[in-house]
């Protein structure tokens, strides 16, 4: 088997252990027909060692194959809503930025606090997004973390950074790499694919609602799972990300 080595001399303490027990526990739902995962080789000090993909070009019936294969490995679960994976304490990252990892009890509360809120206050701090605008969406904050969007589904396991770039299509089906792996709400994954856009998404979606028993009105939410990754980009890739962040929240206001 052909291998692929990441190198961050400068990664902090945990990084590639973090990706390394994400990929381990969303892999462990494969068993049971959830999504494929890159294979750990190796980790140690600065590098990840990685099975080397073989990219194929995109099919519509790989991509509702993936849908209904993710839906498998969301419905494996997590411990509770910010649960890291398993092989892991501590806090996470998403890209190169740091996020917490704290078992909570509610879906909404967690979402606010740990995924939202902290990078509003950074992407306000750092000029990204207007004093007015963040406190429109930490308003809205306060409304999720009250419960008012909550549901009655249980923690999903979660890729946690489910871009196009970080799933890739092969002669066996797509596989998952790079995750911020953490018990959520399975809506979430969709919602970033549907943000920036991915080969087969239609039949991905597809396939994921029937999969998972979606009600019919579940694209009403894409928005509000989306308001984490913008507000991430808000913080590292400027004012834009800012403005779209205020306009996904007044959508609820």
């Amino acid at each position: 088997m052909s291998s692929f080595r990441k190198h961050r001399p400068d990664a902090p303490a945990g990084f590639f252990e973090a990706e390394a027990a994400g990929l381990r526990w969303l892999a462990a739902a494969a068993a049971d027909g959830g999504a494929l995962v890159v294979e750990v080789l190796d980790i140690g000090p600065g590098f990840l060692e990685l099975q080397r993909l073989r990219a194929a070009r995109p099919t519509a019936e790989a991509a509702e194959a993936f849908g209904r294969a993710l839906a498998i490995t969301h419905a494996a679960g997590a411990p509770a809503f910010g649960s890291p994976p398993d092989g892991w304490t501590g806090d996470g990252w998403i890209g190169r930025q740091r996020q917490a990892m704290r078992s909570t009890t509610s879906w909404g509360e967690f979402y606010a606090e740990q995924r939202v809120r902290p990078f509003v206050r950074l992407a306000r701090d750092g000029g990204n997004l207007a004093a007015d605008g963040a406190a429109l969406v930490d308003r809205l904050c306060d409304r999720i973390a009250a419960g008012e969007f909550d549901d009655d589904r249980p923690p999903a396991r979660l890729h946690g950074d489910l871009w196009a770039g970080n799933l890739v299509y092969t002669a066996d089906g797509v596989v998952l790499i790079d995750p911020a792996a953490h018990g959520g709400h399975g809506q979430t994954d969709l919602a970033m694919l549907e943000l920036f856009g991915c080969p087969g998404l239609d039949r991905i979606r597809a396939g994921y609602a029937e999969a998972a028993a979606l009600p019919a009105d579940w694209p009403e939410r894409t928005p509000l799972h989306q308001l984490h990754p913008v507000a991430v980009h808000a913080v590292s890739h400027g004012p834009g990300y800012g403005r779209e962040l205020i306009r996904l929240a007044k959508g609820y206001c």
